[in-house]
């Protein structure tokens, strides 16, 4: 096997997404490029969105640090909030967020903006938000109801409503710039992550699948460890490569599994939440299963170590062949 360094796109929003990059990031043989969810209406990201027009920065920025030269030095300082005071605007936001916020107002567009922040932090690395055109996330539950916006969609899901579509409001599209850096890639990751409110809704940007269709390495699917509220009551890891395989436009290539399961109490603690282990269920034959041991701690997380060598494991078996270059 000759080796080489390898484009690949990591897919997805918070703070899956970032954890994913943060494991990658040491692999000399990757050139990383995170495709980052635009649609999010919660918490600091919403209210910036709400107030100054601007496009919610909150899983960009996450995606910036995770790839940043000194990403615990980074972290520590961006991710501080500025304090509340009386008649204050600005109280409670993370100064990352207000920075990109600002960077984007005066340099005219995200992408720039976003372009900035990487050379401030060293990223290694790209960050692409996946549009820059502003959208709310819509639902569709199996009972006929809708919800609009991330938060009142994870909500209605989490008190017992199935999700049977998602969609964008108004229906936004894929930037050019974004479009050709996608399908320059040699393989796409997708999460892990909320699966209806990061995943999916990264696919239901017009042109996404499209892009998604020239790339030629495989498609990868990083499970989640957890179930995501009675509305995924039964939902099982074969349910997830089955919808993402159809939002994507091509089949999934293979599945990141992890097998491991924490003490009883900390289990118990996210049942109360009414989150369960994610069960496999029956994958297609087309798709590989990659199983293992990647939940390590009592947080539902993956491990950073173990994930980023299985998924090199993957990446490194669909290197295309080819002869070394002569001296």
């Amino acid at each position: 096997m000759y080796l080489r360094v390898m484009k690949v796109g990591c897919f997805g929003g918070g703070t899956g997404l970032s954890s994913v990059l943060g494991g990658l990031k040491r692999n000399p043989w990757l050139d990383l490029n995170a495709v980052v969810t635009m649609f999010d209406s919660g918490g600091s990201s919403g209210q910036l969105r709400d107030e100054l027009g601007v496009l919610p920065p909150g899983d960009v920025l996450k995606c910036a640090l995770a790839l940043a030269r000194n990403e615990r030095e980074a972290r520590r300082v961006l991710l501080s909030r500025v304090p509340v005071f009386e008649d204050s605007r600005l109280g409670g936001h993370t100064g990352g967020n207000l920075l990109l916020s600002m960077m984007e107002q005066y340099s005219g567009s995200f992408l720039a903006g976003v372009e900035g922040l990487r050379a401030l932090l060293g990223c290694r690395g790209r960050v692409w938000p996946v549009s820059i055109e502003q959208a709310s996330l819509c639902a569709r539950y199996t009972d006929g109801s809708d919800a609009r916006g991330e938060v009142s969609v994870d909500a209605r899901l989490g008190s017992g409503h199935a999700i049977e579509r998602i969609w964008l409001e108004p229906p936004v599209r894929i930037h050019p710039e974004v479009a050709a850096a996608i399908a320059g890639l040699e393989a796409v990751i997708v999460g892990p992550g909320s699966f209806f409110t990061s995943l999916m809704p990264v696919f239901a940007v017009e042109g996404v699948a499209a892009a998604v269709a020239q790339v030629r390495g495989p498609l990868i699917l990083i499970a989640n460890l957890l179930t995501e509220g009675r509305g995924m009551d039964g939902f099982t890891a074969a349910d997830a490569v089955r919808r993402i395989g159809e939002a994507a436009g091509r089949p999934v290539t293979a599945v990141v599994f992890n097998e491991s399961r924490p003490s009883a109490e900390v289990l118990a603690r996210y049942h109360a939440e009414d989150k369960r282990p994610l069960e496999l269920g029956t994958l297609p034959d087309s798709c590989m299963l990659v199983s293992g041991r990647f939940w390590k701690s009592d947080i539902a997380r993956h491990d950073r170590s173990r994930l980023a060598h299985a998924l090199w494991a993957v990446l490194a078996a669909n290197l295309e062949r080819r002869s070394r270059p002569r001296a």
